[in-house]
């Protein structure tokens, strides 16, 4: 009795880890499910199982047909092959609609995305739009060199005509402060008014 208790699994320490040879349901997720459902639904949408499952089912016809008769295992009207097409049919048709859900939900989060990424290059869009509008509303105030140098001319052209008055009145002046009369006014006589 006494070393049946020590047998016994101790709950205060791990178990051992044994292998097993069968996984576990546990281990088939419904993620892994639904990826080995994809697989099986892109395969059964190839050529290489419509071609497979013609030669199968040739196969099947032909040497149930040509066979001798104690080798049949399924006679005409082809019973058996009808049920193991109709079995594969009922498999196949809800793994496919998996992988095709799977494939919506897929879309729809891509489609999401595409919206918020669209939406950003959109307000990017709409931003530089209006940046490049309020650039060319400044530049429509800034001087461009055409209207500076038509300023220009126009008052080279005013100075040249005040220039001769402005010559002339600067000669006066000159020669004004070279008479004697301008050189004791500046030199600070005591009898210049």
């Amino acid at each position: 009795m006494a070393e049946r208790r020590d047998r016994a699994p101790r709950l205060d320490q791990p178990r051992e880890a044994r292998r097993q040879f069968i996984t576990r349901p546990e281990a088939l997720t419904e993620e892994a499910f639904g990826v080995l459902s994809e697989k099986f639904a892109r395969y059964m949408g190839t050529a290489y199982f419509l071609i497979g499952m013609t030669f199968f089912v040739l196969a099947w016809v032909v040497w149930n047909l040509v066979a001798p008769v104690d080798w049949r295992f399924d006679e005409y009207p082809f019973i058996f092959l009808t049920l193991m097409l109709s079995l594969q049919a009922s498999y196949a048709a809800p793994l496919i609609l998996l992988a095709q859900n799977r494939q919506a939900d897929r879309d729809r989060v891509m489609l999401e995305q595409d919206r918020t990424r669209d939406e950003r290059n959109l307000a990017d869009t709409e931003f530089l739009t209006r940046e490049v509008a309020a650039l060319r509303i400044a530049m429509r105030d800034n001087a461009t060199r055409d209207f500076v140098r038509g300023e220009l001319r126009d008052l080279l052209e005013e100075m040249e005509e005040r220039g001769l008055v402005i010559g002339r009145l600067a000669t006066e002046e000159r020669d004004a402060s070279d008479s004697p009369k301008a050189r004791t006014d500046e030199g600070g006589s005591p009898g210049a008014t």
